[in-house]
């Protein structure tokens, strides 16, 4: 297992335009339920809050470029292009991602994870 200081994302640039038919992160859920809220949404920009208890994951997604916070830490598998790793997010830990092209992930530990998502419209 990976151990960060900071969040799990694999940051890398693509091109938004060029997305299939993935869903966002509020649209992607787990099971046909929604794991993402909108807090605040506004012409600048849309901030989530995205809840995972222990067992449940984010269905296959991509990020628009994004700011995140983890209000609560957990283990985490994430599968991408880069393919599968398991990683401690820690809480308080937090990143910047260019965008996402696609990624999904599950909660393999054993507390709730909770972050963040601020992206800039």
């Amino acid at each position: 297992m990976i151990r960060y200081t900071f969040f799990f994302l694999v940051l890398f640039s693509f091109d938004i335009r060029s997305q299939s038919a993935l869903p966002d992160p509020l649209a992607a859920g787990w099971k046909g339920e929604p794991v993402c809220e909108v807090l605040l949404e506004n012409d600048s920009i849309r901030t989530l809050k995205c809840t995972f208890p222990p067992g449940v994951g984010h269905e296959r997604h991509y990020h628009k470029p994004h700011f995140g916070y983890t209000l609560a830490g957990s283990t985490m598998r994430i599968t991408d292009a880069n393919g599968i790793r398991e990683v401690q997010v820690l809480t308080g830990s937090s990143f910047y991602s260019k965008g996402i092209e696609w990624h999904q992930v599950l909660n393999i530990g054993d507390s709730t994870a909770v972050f963040l998502i601020v992206e800039p419209k």
